[in-house]
């Protein structure tokens, strides 16, 4: 498919879930996304591996059937959530109100709003971030993340779009996202950052779910640099078709040493607190890619 096919495609499919209710987009997305899990071995044995992570930790014993249903119930719940970010940018205020919701921690953020100190959040690949990042604009305390770029170029500035629709900005994931985030937290704003996988392939080798990986040093780098508070949050989907975010108290981040071993000692702590977050729903943590493999 060429460049600008998949620009129509995208955009085609997202004026299509606009306008279709959200209970059939859901139920469509959602049986798609469990015959293509079926279809794509790679994908379906990445997704299987890290769920053992989550469900097992050091154990790694699960019977065949449980770890079955619960990734079948993962690629569910991945289509469900294409097709509500999909559906998000449409959706007016009251109803976003009403179907979201923080139902632990919403304090820590608005104690460091009131500080000016500004809040770095570490997200897993948990539930839709998106609707957690709508909601907070509804609240006065809009998000600023990044993401990686798309090509055509085309492609990344209308998903970029949809997202400042919802109340957020993104930031390409370039050498220039971290001044700009770093302008943002001096602000006394908020950044969002997807932390549980290492994208460029230069991050921190910390402890998760008792395996040694990579995590982005991001989080912790922003929050030690700034004095920025530092909290971990996962947005979850249900009861039903409503979603609820839980915030972590905030991270100690404060300077003791040499700033490496300070970011490595930080970014174990977020780590601690994403393995917490993702255990209370292991089928919506998301991530298609083999995670427990350092490169």
């Amino acid at each position: 498919m060429n460049a600008r096919a998949r620009v129509a495609l995208f955009k085609s499919l997202g004026a299509l879930t606009e306008a279709l209710p959200l209970s059939f987009d859901t139920w469509i997305a959602s049986r798609l996304a469990r015959l293509i899990g079926r279809r794509t071995r790679v994908a379906r044995h990445n997704l299987s591996d890290n769920l053992r992570r989550a469900l097992t930790g050091a154990d790694l014993s699960v019977e065949a059937d449980l770890l079955d249903r619960f990734t079948e119930r993962a690629f569910a719940g991945y289509g469900t959530y294409w097709a509500e970010g999909g559906k998000l940018p449409a959706l007016d205020d009251a109803t976003i109100n009403e179907k979201f919701t923080i139902a632990e921690g919403l304090e820590h953020l608005v104690a460091a709003k009131e500080r000016g100190t500004g809040v770095v959040v570490a997200l897993p690949h948990v539930g839709s971030w998106e609707w957690g990042g709508a909601y907070l604009a509804r609240l006065g305390m809009p998000m600023t993340a990044v993401a990686e770029e798309l090509e055509p170029r085309e492609l990344f500035d209308w998903f970029k779009h949809k997202r400042q629709v919802m109340g957020m900005r993104i930031e390409p994931l370039d050498e220039r996202a971290g001044t700009a985030l770093l302008a943002v937290l001096k602000a006394g704003e908020v950044v969002g950052l997807l932390c549980d996988r290492d994208i460029q392939g230069n991050g921190i080798e910390v402890e998760f779910f008792n395996e040694r990986v990579r995590m982005p040093a991001g989080p912790a780098t922003l929050a030690l640099r700034t004095g920025a508070a530092l909290v971990a949050a996962a947005c979850y989907v249900g009861p039903g078709s409503d979603h609820f975010a839980v915030i972590t108290p905030p991270i100690v981040a404060e300077r003791e040493g040499r700033l490496r071993d300070d970011v490595t000692r930080v970014t174990q702590a977020i780590a601690r607190e994403l393995e917490g977050l993702i255990a209370r729903a292991p089928e919506q943590w998301y991530v298609l890619q083999a995670r427990f493999e350092i490169q």
